[in-house]
């Protein structure tokens, strides 16, 4: 395995987070439009959301910046460390591909069961990252 192989999953992750920024700025320019808002009419997030009805994109958006952060994190320390293994890349890849999915299905039909379904399962495989890079940590040192 490369030194490197921890990097993609990363990138992908940083790929669906740019998806639903534009997602969210052409969704959110449309209803400003229709409605007639102006922007300093939505200044603050109290503003938007009395004015604003289509905020999936906006929440899925706020929601990349929760729980990824831990999945970033762990990238960037076992990419340090050099402790990337298969079963980590593995994961990392596996749980890119359930928050593109958790994305998908919140920024689209947002059926809250089957989004909230893909959300512990990839937060199982982020715990179980950090597991697998915790072992190879304490058996490195």
């Amino acid at each position: 395995m490369t030194h490197s192989a921890i990097l993609p999953p990363m990138f992908a992750m940083v790929l669906v987070t740019m998806l639903v920024w534009v997602r969210l700025y052409v969704v959110r320019l449309a209803e400003m439009r229709a409605k007639r808002i102006r922007p300093q009419q939505i200044a603050s997030s109290t503003q938007a959301a009395s004015l604003l009805s289509d905020t999936q994109a906006s929440d899925n958006f706020r929601n990349l910046f929760e729980v990824p952060v831990l999945f970033h994190v762990c990238c960037v320390l076992a990419f340090s460390a050099h402790a990337e293994s298969t079963a980590l890349v593995a994961l990392a890849w596996t749980y890119a591909m359930l928050r593109a999915l958790h994305s998908f299905i919140h920024c689209t039909y947002n059926r809250v069961m089957h989004r909230f379904l893909v959300y512990v399962s990839s937060t199982l495989v982020l715990f179980a990252m950090w597991g697998v890079l915790g072992f190879a940590l304490l058996v490195a040192h």
